[in-house]
């Protein structure tokens, strides 16, 4: 057979338009970095897996582009070993968002990672967790059979998370029982409410906050001219199963209780960085109050910055249980095509230079509520804040 030039030239051409065209896309992805990987980093190793699992993986269905680029920026961000530090798909951006704000279906908790099991940090005010008797510190050993011991933070709310109506069945390990127990919950509409306020005694306004929503700064703000204008003249401040949330709302709440520019809190960016202050910036009218603040181990992140911020600058003493320690600082970066990175960028120091990570905040005053107490409707430790304030003058 005769061989013409362009039988040779064809595929010749194809191989250096191959070429270029990954060279190109190499080079753009450079520009588009602004901290590379040194031009020595070999991403061979990336490519011969790409094109072995091409070309020899059985089920060429199961061979989703789009998911393996996101499975590979999940793995690489993963390996940080940062439960909160996460790679979120489009669909679960706007999952996550949608949390932040308050409303979504599900049942209602905020999960965390601590010492390497998924627990539970606090079953949210009036969802079908907190009424199916999920309490901070409940270890989730399964979700539906499905063991979470290999699962990230994300996975684990992913498998919880359905729609209202539906059921899922978690395997709760409590200290308490010493056994693990199953706990059929039926999914709802979640709608978690900022805070409650009740006076008691005449003179002590109880402000419970459960979490530092988009909504919590005005109804914290309508809930304190309710204060100024009531018989109340001390406060407790609840922060019990207060999972956290937006920084700016719990540094706004501060700014009731303190002085105007104390510190809130300092934000560690790592080593050779200055650390950033964040002060009081509100209207200062609560901060001649006599106040004690609640916590347990569900108290996370926001509610431990406020805690010890109103502890460091005035005194306020701490009544309840340890915090959960969840002293991190993330924020979520806008990805291409809806996608995103919830990151770690820095830790939470207490004004006195203490960190909340891993740890938490100690209790001034210690008292755990038992199980004889939850089954009672017993509280404790809000019984000793009234009396720790009744003693104040």
């Amino acid at each position: 057979m005769k061989l013409k030039l362009k039988d040779f030239l064809i595929p010749v051409i194809l191989a250096i338009l191959l070429i270029a065209s990954f060279s190109y896309g190499k080079y753009t992805g450079r520009l588009e970095c602004k901290i590379c990987p040194p031009e020595e980093v070999d991403f061979s190793l990336f490519w011969q897996t790409w094109d072995l699992l091409q070309e020899k993986y059985v089920d060429k269905t199961k061979l989703n582009t789009q998911e393996m680029i996101y499975g590979a920026i999940s793995g690489m961000v993963n390996s940080l070993e940062d439960p909160y530090t996460v790679f979120f798909k489009p669909d679960e951006t706007k999952r996550f968002i949608d949390d932040v704000k308050g409303t979504f279906e599900g049942v209602g908790m905020e999960v965390g990672i601590r010492e390497g099991q998924v627990q539970v940090i606090a079953p949210l005010e009036g969802t079908p967790a907190q009424k199916a008797g999920l309490r901070a510190g409940d270890k989730i050993i399964m979700i539906d059979g499905k063991p979470t011991a290999d699962l990230t933070v994300e996975e684990v709310i992913n498998l919880i998370r359905g729609q209202r109506g539906t059921a899922v069945t978690l395997t709760i390990f409590r200290q308490e029982w010493g056994e693990n127990r199953d706990i059929k919950i039926v999914r709802g509409l979640i709608e978690i409410p900022s805070l409650k306020l009740e006076i008691k005694e005449n003179n002590i306004a109880y402000l419970r906050i459960y979490q530092f929503s988009e909504n919590a700064a005005y109804d914290f703000s309508g809930a304190a001219v309710e204060i100024l204008n009531s018989p109340a003249q001390k406060i407790v401040l609840d922060l019990r199963d207060n999972p956290g949330g937006y920084l700016e709302v719990a540094q706004d709440i501060a700014g009731w209780f303190l002085k105007e520019d104390s510190i809130v809190a300092l934000e560690d960016k790592g080593i050779g960085k200055e650390k950033r202050l964040f002060k009081a910036e509100g209207n200062t009218k609560l901060s001649t109050y006599p106040v004690v603040v609640l916590i347990n181990g569900g108290s996370a992140s926001g509610s431990e910055i406020l805690a010890g911020a109103l502890r460091d600058n005035r005194g306020v003493k701490l009544i309840g249980e340890t915090s959960f320690g969840k002293g991190s600082v993330q924020e979520l970066e806008e990805l291409r095509e809806g996608s995103s990175l919830k990151i770690t960028t820095a830790k939470w120091l207490t004004p006195n230079g203490e960190s909340i990570s891993e740890k938490g905040l100690e209790p001034d005053i210690k008292i755990e509520m038992t199980e004889a107490d939850y089954q009672s409707g017993k509280d404790p430790q809000l019984d000793k804040a009234i009396e720790v304030l009744n003693e104040m003058r």
